[in-house]
């Protein structure tokens, strides 16, 4: 993701008051969104890889689902547990962080600062789009 992202870490991404109006491209927001994004990712991929060998497993010495003829099974039956598993996981992953994030203004950079002086705003969090 940060590779795919590399241009808004040195570009920035727009950073909006509470009105939706752009103050200004930040890199720290950028930096903030790729993190949320990565770890969001991180945790949609979890819970297939960890319960899929677990559940397969299961099928195998427990049941004779399995064995024979029928070990062909195993490869659908993994891409219908993993699918069903990403069904769920997907949203719920995405839903742990906000679309609209917020930022600290004491965390952005100092042209931001400038900006919002400049402006006579006392705004203490700008937003920003973090991405899927």
């Amino acid at each position: 993701i940060p590779m795919m992202r590399q241009s808004e870490l040195f570009n920035g991404i727009d950073v909006l008051d509470s009105e939706g109006n752009v103050v200004g491209q930040s890199q720290a927001a950028a930096r903030s969104a790729i993190v949320q994004v990565t770890a969001s990712r991180i945790i949609m991929a979890t819970p297939g890889m960890a319960l899929t060998p677990v559940i397969m497993n299961t099928l195998d010495t427990k049941t004779s689902l399995l064995k024979g003829g029928r070990a062909w099974l195993a490869a659908p039956i993994q891409v219908g547990i993993i699918g069903f598993i990403l069904t769920f996981a997907t949203p719920l992953a995405c839903a742990i962080f906000e679309q609209k994030s917020s930022i600290g203004v004491r965390s952005l950079e100092q042209p931001i600062h400038d900006k919002l002086r400049e402006m006579g705003s006392d705004t203490k969090y700008l937003y920003f789009n973090k991405g899927l």
